[in-house]
């Protein structure tokens, strides 16, 4: 069994974004508003997305640009109070993502009992938000000694914003994630709503057949067929906003819409 199939016991899982608005510290936080004006977004598009039957959920900093390295305390705090203010609304399985702090994300998981986080574990990057180099031994290390071994690892190996520094091809870093033992790997376009390529996704499943591949961007419902003949999941935020732009509240028809297509798939490929 997989890690998609562990975590949501679906095939090819449909996760979706929850951005949360400017949290604390950040240019895009609203003072006046206090918390309450983080929250209640994200609750009425936690509502849409889980009556729409997506599988899973996401949780991220996404309105915190320009994006961190490293998060302070205020924005952990902040991500866990919102969490945990709708935990009870929470039917399906979720992970978090502080962009782009993988400790950071691990404590908070541990804290709101996330099954897994979605972040940059592997690699070394330039960015236009500086270099990007994890440390995978030190970030199991810390998981480790948290409690938080049951937190997946879904690790972004094709990371917006960036390139990857040296000659290893997405086929080479998708093996080496692998090996690594991250749960699921992600293929990514340039930003959040833009396609990726799908010969980076076929050379990252070529590459690691026995880890899942997940689409990380650019998912439509239009294009779900194609994406999911290859891929063994998909992350959905953008397109499922109105007028698909990404810091706007979901649309429930786009939902509909997506997930329409997803059990199309489904069906077809169980031969329904």
């Amino acid at each position: 069994m997989n890690s998609l199939t562990r975590i949501f016991g679906v095939p090819k899982p449909v996760i979706a974004m929850l951005h949360l608005p400017g949290l604390p510290g950040r240019p895009m936080h609203d003072v006046a508003g206090g918390p309450d004006a983080i929250f209640a977004p994200v609750a009425n598009d936690l509502e849409v997305l889980q009556s729409a039957g997506v599988d899973g959920l996401l949780f991220c900093n996404e309105k915190d640009y320009p994006y961190q390295l490293k998060v302070g305390p205020e924005v952990a705090a902040a991500m866990a109070a919102t969490i945990g203010r709708l935990r009870d609304r929470i039917k399906v399985p979720f992970g978090v993502n502080l962009l782009w702090d993988p400790t950071v994300s691990l404590a908070v998981a541990r804290a709101t009992g996330a099954s897994f986080i979605r972040e940059v574990l592997t690699g070394v990057y330039e960015s236009d938000l500086g270099i990007i180099a994890p440390n995978i031994g030190e970030i199991s290390a810390y998981r480790m000694a948290i409690g938080a071994s049951n937190v997946a690892l879904f690790d972004n190996i094709s990371p917006e914003f960036s390139s990857p520094l040296g000659t290893r091809t997405i086929g080479d870093r998708a093996r080496g994630a692998a090996f690594l033992g991250m749960d699921a790997i992600l293929i990514s376009g340039w930003a959040a709503g833009s396609p990726m390529a799908m010969g980076d996704l076929m050379a990252a499943k070529e590459a690691a057949p026995e880890t899942p591949i997940i689409a990380n961007t650019g998912v439509r419902a239009e294009r779900m067929a194609e994406i999911m003949k290859v891929a063994d999941g998909a992350i959905v935020g953008t397109s499922l906003k109105v007028d698909g732009v990404t810091w706007n509240a979901v649309d429930p028809e786009r939902v509909r819409q997506l997930m329409a297509a997803v059990r199309e798939v489904r069906d077809r490929s169980s031969g329904a």
